[in-house]
């Protein structure tokens, strides 16, 4: 069996699959992936989000695994775009009152949410019900579209982002969780736990000048998040990253969590459809030994709701 066989076979993923087949038995992970122990990726499917991301961490060992009391964490989820949930653009709100909620209670000092938005930042925020989500839950929600809160850091071993500035919370924090949602993008093909990263810097006109792909992959050369999320319960399937009408819109109720994010992006292409082979910054972080492009070499977890 090759690799991507194993892939298509291990993850029950890709278009024609999705919502038809199930994940499997627990006997037949273990004969596919002939490993034991915390998973190196879970999926999830049909499930609301928060019941879903609640299976995840807990087949990791909760978030405890992650956070530690006291520890100031950032939650980034996608959170660019004015428009309200059901349009598959932002992160869902309920993944983010979720993930906030086990931050809080694992005994975080102070859990962060942001991001650099591509829209008015008030709106933003507000239609896209993260913002309400995330205080219910008890986070702090800080806007990120001023300059003067970016601070300049280098990035180690990089050809084209040799620094970059970087929100000064992601800066210093502790723990950084990336809370991406799986989409279409015009420019990089599909949008998910590396492309999200973009929201955590300032110049986004600099990646897409001097390569897009290549700036994608190599912002993880500074640093990488400490858990990646993968919200795709609603998948954009075209007119991504903030264009798609109601048609291009599906539900999926689906659901990626690992700490590779190198391996989450290539699960994620693949249940979005896509082939990551062809996705060029899953290649280059693969390259640079940014994490494990190989699904068959990893304990992956399938869990159905």
């Amino acid at each position: 069996m090759d690799r991507r066989e194993f892939i298509k076979k291990s993850l029950v993923v890709g278009s024609a699959s999705i919502g038809a087949s199930t994940f499997g038995s627990q006997e037949t992970i273990a004969a596919e992936t002939k490993k034991s122990g915390i998973p190196d990726l879970v999926a999830v499917k049909n499930g609301e989000p928060d019941v879903m991301f609640d299976k995840a961490i807990e087949a990791i060992g909760g978030m405890k695994t992650i956070v530690k009391p006291d520890q100031i964490v950032v939650v980034k989820p996608n959170m660019a775009w004015d428009r309200p949930p059901e349009m598959g653009a932002n992160t869902n709100p309920k993944l983010i009152r979720q993930v906030v909620a086990h931050c809080v209670e694992a005994g975080a000092k102070k859990v962060y949410v942001l991001d650099h938005t591509c829209n008015n930042p008030q709106k933003v925020y507000q239609n896209s019900k993260i913002k309400e989500a995330a205080e219910s839950a008890g986070g702090i929600v800080v806007y990120a579209n001023d300059e003067k809160n970016y601070k300049e850091v280098s990035v180690p071993k990089a050809k084209v982002l040799k620094k970059v500035k970087v929100h000064e919370l992601i800066e210093s924090c502790d723990v950084f969780i990336n809370v991406p949602v799986l989409k279409h993008h015009s420019g990089a093909g599909v949008t998910i736990a590396m492309k999200n990263l973009m929201g955590a810097m300032w110049d986004r006109r600099f990646y897409h000048q001097k390569g897009l792909h290549q700036c994608i992959a190599e912002f993880c050369l500074w640093r990488k998040p400490d858990l990646n999320i993968v919200d795709a319960y609603r998948v954009t399937i075209a007119n991504g990253p903030h264009r798609a009408r109601p048609e291009d819109v599906k539900l999926r109720k689906s659901l990626l969590l690992g700490k590779d994010i190198v391996a989450v992006d290539t699960a994620a292409t693949i249940l979005f459809g896509a082939d990551p082979e062809k996705t060029n910054y899953i290649k280059i972080a693969n390259e640079l030994g940014l994490g494990e492009m190989d699904l068959s070499k990893l304990n992956i977890k399938k869990i159905t709701v």
